[in-house]
């Protein structure tokens, strides 16, 4: 088929579909363009404007939705194209993608080489794989199928792909917590507390994978996170630092699309965690990263022994990339602050910032400990004496001020919002608290609707080791809509066993 002959052009509809990062085009059944090439629904098409391209997977359509000549498209497909209304686009087959050959080779438990690797993540970056391939890539590569060498091939291939930033500072600061709700909330605080010492710290995060929150997540409760490079630059710039989202600046760009996917699946393998982590830290221009691996029974890392081998994998591949890295091995054994959640966590870290009584003393020491380490590790404290520099910044507002300077950089600081819906759960009797489950209070708070409704999630009013009375509140769940409350607490009427009493 000709692309320049009129006679073969569709008109394009915006439908109004969001598929999220999914391009997906619709057909009607009777299109000329659907028989002449053989097209049926989930074929993956190539969508071509005279000035951009996309492929998408292709649906078809039975009823009146669209008219005789017209192909809809999702939001993300519009998007990608920059299309006018009912621009003219033409449909073809797209290319071969020889990629795919590898990734079915990985399937079959083969190993690749760098070539192979970068070839899958060039396509995956640019949106020529559909979910089926990222989900099957994600899968074949999942438990341990990677060895050292492919991981470090994954992640030089991830930094590839995208935007990287490059610092006039010798030295860069970044840190990345791999335990989720034991983990969660340290960065706004590490990030405010290290740039008060002159640390340059371009701090980018991600969305929650398999978590209530990620950083980006609670901080977008608080101030603007989709910032574009130039933005990102400019405020740190001004500040030292930053707190922003990944995807919004392209670093690391196929690590977002294997996210969406990996969160959909639930699945969070190792060595795609340790390519999406150094990947994003070398595509921000760090050179000085430090990671909290909590480890608990319910944690995302169990035991000492796994920690062992994650930080083995991890320095390995810093080390063949160039990075420095410092790991720190915390305890995972309860959620580090009270809130689990993107606004309830952000209520943490402004109640630790800002000095309140009843901040989550936990919170503020782990904060403490790994900005202290970061402090050490880049030579802007004397050995030993990282986390008493880390105590005072918070202590004396320095810490505070510097956050705020952040935020207003970012777009300005507001307050985090409250959830309309609230139900308490209270201790059935007497006795000492032995065991907190980690997964299952992430559970709760995601059916609660945390994080896409931001306000909803946890607020913990006990801890491991404290004795509780019969009736007193454990813990509160916050929803924003009374079906997503009712969900978190069915759920949780049926797992009990989320607090050990003894």
């Amino acid at each position: 088929m000709s692309e320049s002959n009129s006679l073969f052009s569709l008109q394009a509809r915006r439908l109004g579909i969001d598929t999220h990062q999914e391009h997906t085009v619709y057909l009607r059944a009777d299109s000329h363009v659907c028989h002449s090439e053989g097209f049926t629904a989930l074929s993956r098409v190539r969508v071509r404007t005279g000035r951009a391209e996309v492929v998408a997977t292709l649906h078809i359509v039975r009823n009146g939705l669209l008219r005789e000549n017209e192909i809809g498209l999702s939001d993300s497909a519009w998007q990608q194209l920059a299309l006018e209304h009912q621009e003219p686009v033409w449909v073809t087959h797209p290319k071969p993608l020889e990629s795919l050959s590898h990734l079915r080779a990985k399937v079959f438990g083969k190993t690749l080489d760098r070539e192979q690797i970068h070839a899958i993540i060039t396509d995956i970056a640019a949106g020529l794989y559909a979910d089926v391939h990222l989900a099957a890539f994600i899968t074949a590569c999942s438990d341990g199928r990677l060895n050292l060498e492919e991981i470090t091939y994954l992640t030089e291939a991830m930094v590839n792909a995208g935007s990287r930033l490059h610092w006039p500072q010798s030295v860069v600061a970044d840190k990345h917590c791999v335990g989720g709700l034991p983990g969660n909330r340290t960065t706004p605080l590490v990030v405010s507390i290290v740039t008060c010492f002159g640390l340059t710290m371009p701090k980018t995060s991600s969305r929650a994978i398999t978590s209530p929150a990620g950083t980006a997540d609670t901080m977008e409760t608080l101030t603007e996170v989709a910032l574009t490079l130039e933005q990102m630059q400019t405020v740190v710039r001004e500040t030292g630092g930053c707190l922003a989202w990944g995807g919004s600046v392209r670093l690391s760009p196929a690590d977002d699309l294997l996210i969406r996917v990996e969160r959909a699946l639930d699945i969070d393998s190792e060595g795609q965690l340790i390519a999406s982590v150094l990947s994003k830290k070398i595509a921000a221009g760090a050179t000085h990263v430090l990671i909290d691996i909590p480890i608990g029974s319910s944690a995302k890392v169990r035991d000492r022994e796994a920690a062992e081998r994650l930080s083995g994998l991890l320095q390995g591949v810093a080390d063949a990339l160039g990075l420095t890295l410092k790991i720190v091995v915390s305890d995972g054994s309860q959620p580090i602050g009270r809130g689990i959640g993107p606004a309830l966590e952000a209520r943490d870290v402004l109640a630790v910032l800002r000095n309140e009584a009843g901040a989550p003393g936990d919170l503020r020491q782990r904060a403490a400990e790994l900005a202290g380490a970061l402090l050490e590790m880049c030579d802007k404290a004397l050995p030993g004496n990282g986390k008493s520099d880390a105590l005072a910044a918070l202590e004396d507002g320095r810490a505070w001020t510097q956050f705020q300077r952040i935020c207003e950089a970012q777009g300005g600081l507001r307050e985090p919002p409250m959830a309309p819906y609230l139900y308490k759960v209270q201790a059935p009797h007497s006795g000492r608290i032995t065991h907190i489950d980690n997964r299952l209070l992430a559970q709760v708070a995601k059916l609660a609707g945390a994080p896409a409704d931001p306000a909803a999630g946890i607020t913990l009013y006990k801890r491991l080791g404290e004795r509780v009375s019969p009736g007193e509140t454990l813990l509160s769940i916050h929803a924003e809509s009374p079906g997503e409350l009712d969900y978190a607490v069915e759920f949780l009427n049926n797992h009990r066993q989320l607090f050990t009493l003894v």
